[in-house]
This record gives C-alpha cells, structure tokens and sequence, in this order.
C-alpha cells in the first residue's frame, strides 16, 4: 500500500520549471549541466534541479505556511540562477511553451528516469519540453488528501486562465491561451484522478493499476491534480510556468484559501457528475482564458469564467484574512477585472516587434530582472 505521510495542514511549496536561453536568438540551449555545475560552484541549500529536456531546469521552494516568505526564497534563488546565467551567457524565461523551438532539436537529460519515460513515449518526451509551475497544499492524512483532490477539480478553470503564458507553439500563434495542455493531454495517463472516495479506495485503484503493469508509481499518472503521499500533500500541475517572479505565489496563495474553506467547510461532496463537464471547462479556460465559460453539471447553468473567479475570490475573502493573504487576494481580484493575462502581453509584444526572437528576449528581462509588483501589462 502507498503510505501517505502527514504533513501540517495548508504549508505551500512550489515548483517551477524554467527555459534555458542563448543570448543571440533566443532559442532554447542544451544548457542545463553547464548551468547546475556554476550554480553548485558554492553550496546554496535550494531546490535546483534538471528536466526532462537540457534546455529546461526546475527549481523548487522550501515547506512554506507564510507565502511572503515563499517569496522572499523565490527572490534569492532567482538571484543565485542569474548570477550563474550571466557568467555563461545564458538566458534564463518563465512561460509556459518557448515560441519558435522545434521539438525535434531537443535533447533528453541523461536519467535513468527521463530514458525510460522516452523510451515508452516516444517523441513525446521530447514534446514534453513545456513549462509547469506545481503547487503542493499540506494534508494531515490520504483521506484529506482525496477529498481536496476532488475539490480542487472545481477550480482548475481558474488557475489555466490566471497562469496562461504559452499562446505561440512551434513558431506559431495556437489561438490558445495556453498550448502547453495539449503536450500534456498526449499522455495515456493525463486527466483527472479517478472518483474514489477515501485513500483506501485509492490504494485499491492503484494496486489494480500496478497489477495490471501499467504504473510503477505516483509519477506515472499526468494527472492536473494528484496526491503525492510521499510529501504529504496535493499537487497541482494545470499552470504553465508565469512570466513573473511574483505570480507564482499569488497562484500559491490562491490555492492556500481555497484548500483552508475545503478543510474549514469538512467538504465530503465527492461524486461523479462534475466530472461529466470537466474537461469542456478545462478546454473554454485553455482555449479563451477569462473569456472562456464554464458550465455545472449539477445545475445545468452556465457561467462566465471571469465571473466566477470573482464570485470565488468574494467568497474566499474570510480565509484570506485568517491566512494573511488579503494583499494576495486584492492582486488576483485586479487581474480577474482586467484580464490580466501573460497570454495577452505576449501577443502584444509580438504585434510590436514582429519577432518571436524579441518576444523571448523580453519575457527573460522580464522574469530575471522583474522586482515583484511590476507586472507584465
């Protein structure tokens, strides 16, 4: 049986994948092993860490209850990655999906883990050269853990539209919002935890899939939302990777307030029928971000994804006050009232310039340079 271990309830941690840049046309670079071996010259105590691809690197927070502090670790790991970068002429971007690379280019990093996923996959390990930020939510037990996996599945249209930052693809402008999903639609395993009710029915479903030779363990399933019962958490993965320094903690924040009314509210209402709209919605929010819809299964009504992330984060305003989060909430609300979209500034930026060269070399400023509260719009 998969242990899951506890955790205090409601830490944060964060994960993010970032792009590896020359600073000639901006393409991605095999720069990864260069890199960690200058960011390891001293010892630095952070979570930084390769991809599945080299032009890829992924850093990760400490256990976090307060997201200023969050922050404050995001800041100076920043600083130790740029210091590096400059000393090798690399660029270092958030975003989602870079613009113009082409798949085929890319390299798997030499893990034993990354050669098996690309021998299974194929070419679409090397696809899988995109951009997530991970957000991990502290559960006492499984049970907790399963219940707020299943609550959280509500919110997911929110956090694709608040995170969109990957609208070009292979050199062209996808008239999505983010096309970074569909990389991860292409694996058997993406989607959605199944309906079990208790960890116990989870354990029952994984050791059935296990018999069955199709997993091996919790990082087989590509799922949006998954427990990750070595950490003690819930893991959400729907977000690409922002533009900013900052919004990854108001993602964070957001997640935080939402799991503390999930907890406060002993939310048990697990059942299949949301799951019937699921990925209609998760598509409206890919496809139209703020601008996408979102219907309930339940009700048979249908509601403006803008509009009901403000009606959310209305809601969510005692949880704020008692997490401290209210400077957090006031910033996710001004986003959702002016679309505020990384999406959007990205086109922006290349309506401009006419370059998608350009379009990266600002998105890297803007992630390397950026103080927090600058936002990209």
């Amino acid at each position: 049986m998969l242990e899951f271990n506890q955790s205090q309830p409601l830490t944060l941690g964060v994960e993010l994948e970032l792009m590896i840049l020359n600073r000639r046309d901006y393409n991605l670079t095999r720069g990864s092993d260069d890199l960690l071996l200058q960011v390891n010259r001293k010892p630095h105590g952070f979570d930084i860490k390769p991809e599945i691809t080299q032009g890829m690197i992924e850093i990760g927070t400490a256990v976090h209850s307060d997201v200023n502090a969050m922050l404050e670790e995001l800041l100076a790991i920043r600083k130790l990655l740029v210091d590096s970068a400059h000393k090798l002429n690399l660029g270092l971007a958030g975003g989602g999906a870079h613009p113009f690379q082409h798949w085929e280019d890319q390299r798997i990093y030499p893990k034993e883990r990354y050669r098996l996923v690309s021998e299974l996959y194929g070419y679409l390990a090397k696809q899988f050269t995109v951009y997530g930020q991970h957000i991990h939510i502290g559960c006492p037990d499984g049970d907790v853990a399963v219940r707020l996996t299943h609550y959280l599945a509500r919110y997911i249209p929110h956090f694709i539209a608040l995170s969109a930052s990957s609208p070009f693809y292979q050199g062209v402008d996808t008239s999505f919002q983010t096309s970074r999903l569909t990389s991860v639609n292409a694996f058997p395993l993406s989607g959605c935890m199944p309906v079990v009710d208790s960890w116990s029915a989870f354990n029952d479903y994984f050791e059935r899939m296990e018999a069955l030779g199709i997993v091996a363990s919790m990082k087989d399933f590509y799922w949006d939302i998954r427990p990750k019962p070595e950490y003690g958490t819930v893991e959400i993965r729907i977000c690409d990777t922002p533009l900013s320094i900052e919004t990854p903690v108001l993602l964070a924040a957001y997640a935080q307030m939402l799991a503390r009314r999930c907890f406060e509210e002993e939310w048990n209402d697990i059942c299949s029928e949301p799951y019937l709209t699921y990925s209609y919605n998760r598509f409206q929010a890919c496809r139209f971000g703020f601008d996408g819809v979102m219907v309930d299964a339940r009700s048979k009504n249908q509601l403006g994804l803008q509009e009901d992330l403000l009606d959310t984060l209305r809601a969510l305003e005692p949880h704020a006050e008692a997490l401290g989060s209210q400077h957090q909430l006031a910033a996710l609300r001004q986003r959702a009232l002016k679309c505020h979209s990384d999406s959007r500034w990205l086109r922006q930026v290349f309506e401009q310039s006419g370059s998608l060269s350009e379009v990266v070399r600002r998105q890297s400023e803007h992630w390397m340079y950026a103080e927090p509260g600058v936002g990209v719009n």
